[in-house]
């Protein structure tokens, strides 16, 4: 059976495609404003790179913040249910997903079947998503790439309250004001998102494996922050931002949304 799984999230979409379980072709682009059209041209794109076309394609199902513009989907999940499909797809033994975009921050609990448990969302403003870390990297006048790598050479532990990134940009110029380093500025930032992301994960009850994925995932000076607060070691997948996509995307093997 062939099979795609769409992932349309607040800044990128990404989409897997499926035969027999192995993947055929997968891509991403930015949502940006015009989502649908963001996706037909992502869709046609990672045929491109199959041997197949669009009616070959048995099941489609989407998920993410605006999984309803996907015009061709035959169903949907939510991205709870697609994080813990595409998870445990690849990590049979995970227990603890946390998922932070650049949106939205959640931990879940799941099943060794792959059922969801529960789960908790961070819905306080930017606090605890890639989008905090893309305005603190503005204000610091650095590149996000080089803020996470930059963390890893802090030498002291800087505290920062911020619950918003309005404050937090405030918070970062009072820091640079004081002389403090943007290694250490970058860690700051760093924890604050874990220590949020952390109390989360907490709520659900934190027990191995845990699994991390989406965008920030990426970032090894948060993963870095992450690992140290919760005091348990963080499984991070090749492609982490894929997993929304290839919970879809199982989901449309199993017949199930």
């Amino acid at each position: 059976m062939i099979v795609a799984g769409i992932d349309v999230g607040g800044q990128n979409v990404h989409i897997v495609i499926k035969k027999d379980g192995q993947i055929l072709g997968k891509g991403a682009t930015p949502t940006g404003i015009k989502k649908a059209e963001a996706v037909e041209a992502l869709y046609d794109q990672v045929l491109k790179q199959t041997p197949i076309s669009r009616k070959d394609v048995e099941r489609v199902v989407a998920t993410g913040i605006a999984a309803k513009r996907v015009s061709f989907a035959n169903g949907f999940i939510s991205d709870v249910a697609a994080d813990a499909r595409g998870v445990i797809k690849l990590f049979p033994n995970a227990r603890t997903i946390i998922d932070v975009g650049a949106e939205e921050g959640r931990a879940i609990k799941v099943a060794p079947d792959g059922k969801v448990l529960d789960f908790a969302i961070n819905d306080k403003c930017a606090a605890g998503t890639g989008t905090f870390v893309e305005a603190m990297s503005r204000a610091l006048e650095v590149f996000i790439e080089e803020m996470a790598k930059i963390a890893l050479d802090s030498t002291k532990s800087i505290p920062m309250n911020a619950q918003c990134a309005v404050f937090g940009e405030s918070e970062v110029v009072s820091l640079i004001h004081q002389n403090i380093s943007k290694p250490d500025i970058s860690r700051a930032v760093m924890d604050a998102v874990a220590g949020r992301v952390g109390s989360i994960a907490r709520v659900v009850g934190l027990e191995k494996d845990v699994v991390l994925v989406g965008g920030m995932a990426k970032n090894v000076g948060f993963v870095d922050s992450l690992k140290k607060n919760i005091e348990i070691p963080v499984i991070v997948p090749d492609d982490p931002d894929y997993i929304g996509a290839l919970g879809a995307a199982e989901a449309a093997l199993a017949g199930v949304f």
